[in-house]
This record gives structure tokens, C-alpha cells and sequence, in this order.
């Protein structure tokens, strides 16, 4: 928990250093307006937006990319109020401010709203990604699911006459045998005339297996799935059209994800400090893996009527398959001692339970439509106005068996929006917008598994409303001062796969239309901060409070398997991006992150006990120095600094805690030939630790220790 002391203590050093340089300098604010916001559906510059942003362009990515691959990893080291990787295939308790952000692929929705399985960031292969852009707190602009925010990967474009860009990598740890070593490789072209372009990529990457600081295998998740020991293929094209006024483009990628199966976990022990571990064995079962199929049609227009259109119709396949166990959840007498299934052990009933996984299966269809008036009635306000349709059908089937885990639910939504910018006076910027969800759930009857009580459940198709607001104000005091606030709204609704395979959901109501678990969520999010941009010195600073009247809580069974719990909810914290142009050759940095959450356990108003390592990020610095030689040679030093954490129940008794830890990382950049030679080692000082889902949610068979030293090299050329 952060006190109001460590609130004081962090705005007043920060205020402190620009305040020294505005007095001698002063700066041209343009820069800030050239870097432009395509997520916030009107192409607003990072100046206008009173919210919180981060924008991790192309040289920041492709130097992340020189120590890690792990976009996750990425998204932790750069941007504030982003919680640690897990490391895993799952991105299961990896939020944004404590809540699940809308990740985006040019716009296109990668989140499974029905069935959240955790795969949502591993879609796409990060080598054609040309930026991110990342808005903190709630907000609806693209509807469903922005709890936490949205991060949205923009891919690359063409930029002159044919290209090819080519690199390999490989790397390595410090300890650990040769099954360690990992390798990829990407090959991409791109062609630009004057009214044509096309940009594609093909991608390869087999990872080794993770050794944690003693040499040690680090424990593998056969459930949830694993990048450990694994393969990835990815394929992407992105082809574009130019009119005289309009612009036609086509964008499809295609990523997979799959474990070898070559490794099984070995039980740890929280309570004594041992870890879960691995060891060389075949896994009985088809292995974990992810596939997914997105793809785009983007139309623009510059001038209809004296507006701006632009449309978007896109599909996403989505199949993630989900390693097995020896779950009494899954057990059925149908299916005892048949050949069907391979018999794994004895339930406490006496009876013989089998290997058994699921698959996911979602398919999002979806149409964007958006008109933006960029002087309405001569006026000087800025209108966006449009409609998004979007339907998603999901099912989660048993592999072996076939059951039905997951009945087959498709969730439909029409959503029209109404959004405007307005300078009131000078400098002073006042957004507001308007949006109508309009929604409807569709699940036939079904039954539920023998584990989860063979409850007979009466189909049914709710439908929801919802008039979301937002609001805010953004001032631009002078060239190096902005203040602002908003309050925004989000939308979105609990993991309708986990509620509707749960039979104690409907133990006393048996029926969809009547069970109030399915209800959407609604968060508020306030934001108040400012931004200071001198000649040597930029810092962002934002303070929030979001709050969810009913919000949803995963919390872990006894079975490891994770339900949905409703309640109120509420997260508070400060963000902080500050960076010190120190010379011409070095920069240093920092990203600070403080946050507690809070829910009422027994729906008595009262925000009695807090939330766990699944629900909400350690309060975290990054600090980074960067120094950049007179032959272009380039040195980054970066720590990642968590700090301790107790989590309390509503009797205000310790339940859990996390030990915090630092890990370093370095890379280096040389041109070299014709290409770029890039070195990096993660967890260059070796620190021994477990991960912070390990230690605040983890139990004996996901008590994983963090990967050690891991050194990578990587040669890239463009011809």
C-alpha cells in the first residue's frame, strides 16, 4: 500500500527538477503535437488528451526487443501501472492499473470478452509492430473490455521503394544445459509507389527451456500453457490502395503458439520455499498451444460532405488449446475406464479419473464506422460521431471427450457514439462524449460438467443497456506546462465462460435470464495530472481512483480452477514517466507506479479487503540510463525495482505477501556492415526470485521462480 507520505515525497521531487530548468529554458511544444493518437478514434495529438499516455515507438521497442521478446515483459519495463510478465503462455493476472486492458492489433479487438483464457498477448509476432500506444484508465471508445485501458500495436507500414529487412537472433543462459538456447528469425518486404503499398513478414522462433538463477529448469504450466520449450510461426500482410481523396487497405495476420510437450512439472512446496519445477518427460496429452487468424478491411475517405470517414470491418478466429490434468472437474462416469481417455489416478469418491484438457474457439466479427467534422458549423469544435457492431461466439469444449465445458454463446452489441474536442480559450481543450451500449447474450440450454454438479441450466437471451459518459478538460498553461482531468466511463462484462460452467452459479436460479453474474460491468475512472515538456526534462505524472459498483474478482478454488465473484471494487494510484536529457549523448529515466485495491467481501458497503496478485500490479520503479556514442553506437542500462507487499482480508490479518526484487538488464547496438548487431542480457546480476503471481496467488504446483541471466544476440540488415 502506498501512503500519502510516499505520494508527497515522489510529486515533490519530481516537481522540484522541472521547476529548476523552467526557469533558464525554455522549449518549442510542437514536438509534443507532431505524436498523434490514432486509438482515441479522432488522431488527437498526445496534447490534447486528458488522460494519462504512453507511446512506445519503434527505436524503444527494438531495443526491449535486443534483451526480451516477451511483449509482456515490454509493456512492464516502459509503461507505468503495467503489472510484471508472468513469463508463461497465459497472460492470466497481467493488468493495467489493476484491471484487463482492450489489447488491439490496429484496432482490432485481441481480447476474448466471453471466455477470457489469458491469450490476448501473444496474437502477433512483435517484429511488425511499428509503435504502441497505450491509454491508462477505463475509457469506452472501442467498447467492450477497456477496463484497464487499451493498448493498441500499431504494425508497420512501407516507407519507400522496395525494401527486404531480414534478421536472426539467438540467446542463451548463463545457467542452465543446452536445451536452454532458443533462436528466431524474421524476413520481411515492403513496397511503396505513389498510390500502392504492400508490407509482409514471415517469423519463426523456438525458445528454449528457462533456467532460473541456480541452473535449474524453471516449473512449467502444462495447464495454462507455456512459451517455455516452445515454437512460433507467424505470418503477416498488410496490402493499401490510394484514391485522389480515400485510401482502401487490407491487413491479415496469422500467429501460432505451441508447447513441444517434452517437459512435466514437479510439485513445489510454497510453505517451505521450494519451487515447482521440471523435468524432461513427455506429456500425456496434446500440448498447449494458441493460434489466431486476424484480419481487417480499413476504408478512408477525406472529404464527405466536409467530414472525415473511416471504416473498419474485421474478423478475428481465435483457438486456444489448454494443457491437461487429472481434474475430478472434468470427471464424467461416462467416460470411466474408457479407451477413449488415459486413466490418471483415483478422486476422493473412489473414482478413476482421466487426462483431460479444453479448447477455446472464439470468432469476433466486427464493423467500425466513424464521420469526424473537423470545424463543425464553423464553430472550431472537432466532432467524431459513429456506430461499432460487433459479435463474438464462443464455445469451450473438452478435448478428449467432447463435452460441452462451455456451451456455445454468442454476445451481440451495437454501440453509437458521439465525441467532441472544443478550445474553449486558448490552450484550454474540453472533450466530452456520449456512448450507448446496447447488448444481448444468446446461450442455448445446457448442461453443466459432473464436476460442477450436472446442473440442468434453461438457456436464455439477456440483453443490457448502458449510456456511458466521459468528460474532461486539458490546458495547456504555457510551452511547458499542461494540466488535466477527466472522468471516463468503461464497459464491459465478467468472464461469461467461467460463470456459465460453474453449477453453483445456479444452484438456486437455473436459468441464464435470471442469474445477475451475467450483468456488464461499469467502471468509473478519474484522472488528475499534468505534463511538463522542457529542452532537457519531460515528466508525466497522473493521479486516479476506479471504481466498479459491481466488478468482477477472479478467485482460485481449491481445484485451481478460477471462478467469477461480483462485487465492489476500487483501485487508486499515481503514474509517473519522467525523463532527463542529461547531454546530447544521455538520458535517464524513470517510471513509477503506486496502486492499492480494495473490495467489499460481504456486500456490506464497506471496501473491507484487499486485492490480490491476480487483480492488481505491485507498486513498481523503473529507472533506465541510456548513453549514446559519437559512432552511433547505443548503451541502455535498466532496473526493474518491485517493491514488498502485504494483502489483508476484511479482519485486517496478513493473508499474503510478496517479497520484492530487483532485476538489472543491459543492451548494446553497433551498426555493423550493413546491419545492426544488438546485444542484451535480462537479469544481468543473476537475482534469485519468484514472480509476483508466483508469491501472491501461486500454490505448489505454480510457485515458479523467475528466469535467470539470460544473454541474447541479434544481427538485423535491410536491403
Amino acid at each position: 500500500m502506498f501512503s500519502h507520505s510516499s505520494i508527497a515525497i515522489s510529486i515533490a521531487s519530481l516537481l522540484a527538477m522541472p521547476t529548476a530548468f523552467a526557469q533558464t529554458q525554455t522549449t518549442d511544444h510542437s514536438e509534443m503535437e507532431r505524436i498523434t493518437v490514432t486509438s482515441t478514434r479522432m488522431e488527437k495529438p498526445v496534447s490534447s488528451i486528458p488522460s494519462m499516455v504512453t507511446i512506445i515507438d519503434k527505436v524503444q521497442l527494438q531495443q526491449q526487443l535486443s534483451i526480451t521478446n516477451d511483449l509482456s515483459s515490454i509493456l512492464g519495463n516502459l509503461a507505468p501501472g503495467f503489472s510484471p510478465s508472468r513469463q508463461k503462455m497465459s497472460s492470466t493476472g497481467e493488468t493495467l492499473r489493476g484491471r484487463k486492458p482492450l489489447i488491439m492489433i490496429d484496432g482490432v479487438p485481441q481480447s476474448n470478452p466471453l471466455r477470457d483464457g489469458g491469450r490476448s498477448g501473444k496474437t502477433i509476432d512483435p517484429a511488425m509492430i511499428e509503435r504502441i500506444e497505450i491509454i491508462h484508465g477505463a475509457n469506452a471508445m472501442h467498447g467492450m473490455g477497456a477496463q484497464g485501458g487499451i493498448i493498441n500495436y500499431i504494425t508497420k507500414k512501407p516507407v519507400g521503394e522496395t525494401e527486404q529487412h531480414i534478421s536472426f537472433d539467438m540467446s542463451a543462459p548463463t545457467n542452465g544445459t543446452s536445451d536452454g538456447l532458443s533462436y528466431g528469425t524474421n524476413y520481411s518486404f515492403g513496397a511503396a509507389g505513389k498510390s500502392t503499398d504492400v508490407i509482409g513478414s514471415l517469423s519463426y522462433r523456438n525458445e528454449g527451456v528457462y533456467f532460473d538463477t541456480n541452473g535449474n529448469p524453471v516449473g512449467v504450466d502444462t495447464t495454462q500453457g507455456e512459451t517455455s520449450d516452445s515454437q512460433s510461426f507467424s505470418g503477416f500482410i498488410k496490402a493499401g490502395k490510394d484514391f485522389e481523396q480515400s485510401r482502401l487497405q487490407l491487413m491479415a495476420n496469422n500467429y501460432r503458439v505451441e508447447n513441444n510437450g517434452d517437459w512435466m512439472p514437479v510439485i513445489g512446496d510454497k510453505d517451505n520455499d521450494i519451487p515447482t519445477g521440471a523435468i524432461k518427460e513427455a506429456q500425456p496429452w496434446e500440448a498447449a498451444n494458441n493460434e489466431v487468424t486476424t484480419i481487417s478491411l480499413d476504408y478512408s475517405h477525406q472529404d464527405i460532405l466536409g467530414q472525415q470517414l473511416h471504416l473498419q470491418v474485421f474478423y478475428q478466429q481465435f483457438k486456444g488449446t489448454y494443457g491437461a490434468g487429472c481434474f475430478a472437474t472434468f470427471y464424467n462416469p461416462e467416460f470411466e475406464n474408457s479407451d477413449q481417455v488415459i486413466q490418471c489416478g483415483i478422486g476422493t469418491n473412489n473414482e478413476s479419473l482421466y487426462y483431460e484438457q479444453s479448447v477455446n474457439h472464439s470468432n469476433k466479427l466486427g464493423i467500425k464506422l466513424s464521420m469526424v467534422n473537423s470545424n463543425l458549423l464553423d464553430s472550431g469544435a472537432k466532432l467524431a460521431y459513429g456506430i461499432d457492431l460487433f459479435r463474438d461466439t464462443t464455445k469451450q469444449d473438452l478435448l478428449k471427450t467432447g463435452y460441452a465445458w462451455v456451451p456455445e454463446s454468442t454476445y451481440d452489441n451495437i454501440a453509437p457514439y458521439l465525441q467532441t474536442d472544443y478550445e474553449l480559450i486558448d490552450g484550454m481543450v474540453v472533450t466530452a462524449g456520449l456512448r450507448y451500449e446496447q447488448a444481448k447474450l444468446n446461450v442455448d440450454d445446457y448442461r453443466t460438467l459432473w464436476g460442477q454438479g450436472y446442473v440442468d441450466i434453461k438457456g436464455g437471451s439477456p440483453d443490457f443497456n448502458q449510456t456511458l459518459v466521459n468528460a474532461g478538460i486539458s490546458y495547456q498553461i504555457n510551452n511547458n506546462w499542461r494540466v488535466f482531468t477527466s472522468f471516463s466511463q468503461g464497459f464491459g462484462m465478467p468472464d461469461i465462460g467461467r460463470v456459465l460452467r460453474n453449477g453453483g452459479n445456479f444452484v438456486q436460479t437455473p436459468s441464464i435470464d435470471a442469474n445477475i453474474n451475467l450483468t456488464p460491468i461499469v467502471t468509473d475512472n478519474v484522472d488528475v495530472g499534468f505534463d511538463y515538456q522542457g529542452e532537457d526534462f519531460i515528466v508525466k505524472m497522473a493521479y486516479f481512483v476506479s471504481q466498479a459498483d459491481f466488478g468482477a474478482r477472479l478467485q482460485r478454488n481449491s481445484d485451481g480452477i478460477y471462478e467469477v465473484k461480483r462485487e465492489e471494487n476500487q483501485i487508486k494510484g499515481l503514474e509517473t514517466s519522467a525523463t532527463w536529457y542529461v547531454s546530447n549523448n544521455d538520458d535517464v529515466g524513470v517510471n513509477l507506479a503506486l496502486s492499492e485495491g480494495r473490495y467489499d467481501s460481504n456486500n456490506d458497503g464497506d471496501l473491507d479487503t484487499d486485492l490480490d496478485g491476480s487483480n492488481i500490479s505491485p507498486d513498481r520503479f523503473n529507472i533506465f540510463w541510456q548513453h549514446v556514442f559519437d559512432n552511433d553506437m547505443v548503451m541502455r542500462w535498466q532496473a526493474n525495482i518491485l517493491l514488498d507487499r502485504d494483502f489483508k482480508n476484511d479482519n485486517d490479518v496478513i493473508t499474503s505477501s510478496f517479497d520484492g526484487y530487483t532485476t538489472l538488464d543491459a543492451s548494446f547496438s553497433s551498426p555493423v556492415g550493413s546491419g545492426q548487431l544488438n546485444l542484451g542480457v535480462q537479469n544481468i546480476t543473476n537475482t534469485d526470485y519468484y514472480n509476483y503471481y508466483s508469491q501472491t496467488v501461486g500454490n505448489d504446483s505454480r510457485y515458479f521462480k523467475g528466469r535467470g541471466a539470460l544473454a541474447t544476440i541479434s544481427y538485423s540488415m535491410q536491403f
